[in-house]
This record gives structure tokens, sequence and C-alpha cells, in this order.
């Protein structure tokens, strides 16, 4: 617990952790403020990028192919990112600038599944340059994606945002009201706690949910690879997984983009299609393998 003359910016009171000062911004060069949330996607890339050339050298893969999919696929994945979230948040920017809804994500405004969307088109596009088998990258790049994933969630630890409803559990959550980036629901604003002069949402930390469940998702792809029963299996398990740990995860989330007026989350709703799609499809492909089919 933090003493009596300490209000931490995020604080974890069932675990007894705190952290006293929690900057958005790590530094500013030449006047521009450079957010932890940029350094943790950098740092995603770049990870994701060395475990996908460290697999590519074990299986005897030309390593510039992968530095050429990462040339591509970046730019094509931040398309996606922000493509998918205006589309389902038009609202938010009817009338403004074409250049500031665009290009203006300081503020935030990108949605994870967009950029995987961006990323897979990526990969096909390099396969038919390259005349590689578009599995070969699929399969080879999934764990990869997953940890660039897990290490991108870290930034929305730092940013106060994609956080979830109240609760009490262990692992419950609180952060500065005046902190707080979205989402914050009058459950949260009548449930909140008041210690030392400072206002805390007490909140489900739904990215470090979706960080852990994707390690060990990435650890159970990494295992089951070299097992795998026919080229693009890795892939199809790498959707049908993440499409799982989203569909919970995002039940928890209050920043939800809809699928326009339905009132369903969207993430929830491309979640049951990445599922259900890699689920057939995993099952379709081991029967041909075994010659069923």
């Amino acid at each position: 617990m933090p003493p009596d003359n300490i209000s931490p910016d995020i604080w974890f009171p069932n675990l007894r952790i705190y952290f006293e000062s929690v900057p958005r911004v790590a530094f500013n060069v030449f006047g521009v403020a450079i957010y932890w949330y940029a350094i943790f996607i950098v740092v995603g890339i770049a990870a994701a990028y060395g475990l996908g050339l460290l697999y590519a050298h074990r299986t005897g893969q030309k390593k510039e192919d992968y530095t050429d999919l990462l040339l591509l696929g970046v730019p094509m994945a931040f398309v996606g990112l922000r493509a998918y979230y205006l589309v389902f948040n038009w609202d938010l920017y009817r009338g403004q600038p074409f250049f500031r809804t665009v290009f203006d994500i300081r503020g935030g405004g990108l949605a994870i599944y967009g950029g995987i969307i961006g990323a897979i088109l990526a990969g096909v596009i390099m396969a038919r340059i390259k005349k590689i088998p578009f599995t070969r990258f699929a399969d080879t790049c999934a764990p990869s994606l997953l940890l660039g994933q897990i290490i991108g969630r870290f930034g929305n630890f730092f940013n106060r945002e994609a956080f979830g409803g109240y609760t009490d559990s262990l692992f419950a959550m609180r952060i500065r009201l005046d902190q707080a980036l979205g989402g914050v629901t009058q459950e949260l604003r009548d449930n909140a706690v008041h210690a030392n002069g400072v206002t805390y949402l007490q909140v489900h930390p739904t990215f470090l949910y979706e960080a852990f469940f994707n390690l060990l998702l990435m650890i159970a792809l990494m295992l089951y690879r070299p097992r795998k029963k026919f080229d693009g299996e890795i892939i199809l398990m790498y959707l049908l997984g993440y499409g799982v740990i989203r569909f919970f995860v995002e039940n928890l989330r209050t920043d939800q983009l809809m699928f326009f007026d339905t009132g369903w989350p969207i993430s929830q709703f491309v979640s049951v299609l990445f599922a259900l799609f890699s689920l057939v499809m995993i099952v379709v492909c081991r029967m041909r393998a075994r010659g069923r089919l």
C-alpha cells in the first residue's frame, strides 16, 4: 500500500503494488513529445522481426524475404490499424479535414484487428512477389505477431487506456480519473475511490489480461509448430486462439467500437468470424492431410 502522503498514478490495491509516477511522454525531440506508447509499438515490431528471423534461419529460409515483408507489412499494418478504427468510429471525425482524420494518431485511434488484416494482406502480396507459399510466411510470422501485440499492450498501461469496467478482483487496477483516456462509464464513476485527495477509477486491466493470454498462446504455437499437420496450421491456430481471447477480453472493455448500429462490439464480431473460419479450415485441412477428403 502507498504511504499516506503519496498518490500514485497507477495502483493495484489487492496486489499491494503501486507506481507513483507513470509518465505518458518518454522524452522530447525538438519539441515533439515521444510517447511511451509509440516506443512500445516500435520495440514490439523489432522484437517480432527478430523472432521471425530466428525461426527463418533455423528452417533454412532467406532472411531477406522477411526483411522485405517487414518493409511492406509495417506500413500496411498501420494503414489497417487506422482505417479499421475510422470506419467504425466515423462519427467522431465526420466533417474534419482529411489530413487530420487520416494521420492524426497521436491522440489514439488504432484498432488491432485492422493491423492484423493489413499484415496478412502484406504477406499475401509478398508471397506472390517472391513466389513463396503464403503459408510459409504465415506460419513463420504468427508467433511474431503475438509477440508484437504483447509488447504493444504495455503502451496501453502507460496511456491508461483500453481498460475494463469496475472490479474488486485480485488484479483490480486503480487509475487517476484525471489521467484516464476514454471509456469512463457511469458505473466506474459511481464506484470511484477517493484517496489522499485524488479520485481513482478501479478497473479491469484488460490490456494486461490480453497480453498474458497472448503470451500463453505464443508459447503454445512455438511448441506446436515443429509438429504441425499441414502448412498454414499455425496461422489458423493463431486466428482461432486470438479470436477466442479477444472475444472474452472485449466483453470487459468500456471503450468498445460498435458494429454500426447493431450494439455488438465489432471486435467480438470479427473474433467470431476469425475463430469459426479458422476452426473449420483446421478440421478440413487435417482431414485432407489424412486422406479423408
